[in-house]
């Protein structure tokens, strides 16, 4: 059994809910819009990272990540990639290779909006983080977290880390 803590979206911002909700975790997954590397090393230095990068990521996130991981762990094919859509409204990019893949978790983010929802005619679970940081529109930052074994996503977990900030101008 692997456990896993999965964000997305923070934009520059390093929640430090990250170490009380993913003290128990072997691995963090990032589902990109990281924002800047600094986030990315304090990921690092914390458990074994796996990221994908993301629309407003920069170059030097772009030379040391992918735009997609496709992975096999206990018994499950895995694709993060950052976007993706979801079932019914994948992107046109998605389509057609999950389709020859067959993963049987895919992981995106950029909407903001947390999702979990199993697609039945790919037999596939879509996961979306929603957003850990606070840009964007999305009025609570989200994370989760679940456990990967003999093929099978487990103990599926929504961590609410509190409202986004909001910014007011004068």
């Amino acid at each position: 059994m692997i456990k896993i803590g999965l964000l997305s979206d923070t934009h520059s911002h390093f929640p430090d809910e990250v170490y009380k909700y993913f003290a128990e975790v072997d691995e963090i997954w990032h589902a990109g819009d990281v924002g800047n590397m600094e986030v990315i090393e304090k990921l690092k230095a914390f458990k074994p990272l796996r990221a994908v990068y993301g629309n407003i990521d920069g170059q030097e996130m772009r030379k040391k990540y992918p735009l997609d991981v496709t992975i096999e762990l206990e018994g499950l094919r895995i694709w993060m990639t950052h976007i993706g859509g979801y079932p019914g409204k994948y992107a046109d990019r998605i389509r057609k290779s999950l389709e020859i893949t067959r993963p049987g978790l895919f992981i995106s983010g950029h909407s903001h909006i947390l999702k979990v929802i199993p697609d039945k005619k790919l037999n596939l679970l879509h996961l979306n983080p929603g957003s850990a940081g606070k840009e964007g529109f999305h009025q609570v930052r989200t994370m989760m977290r679940f456990a990967i074994e003999a093929g099978k996503i487990k103990d599926l977990e929504v961590i609410e880390l509190g409202p986004r900030a909001i910014q007011t101008k004068l």
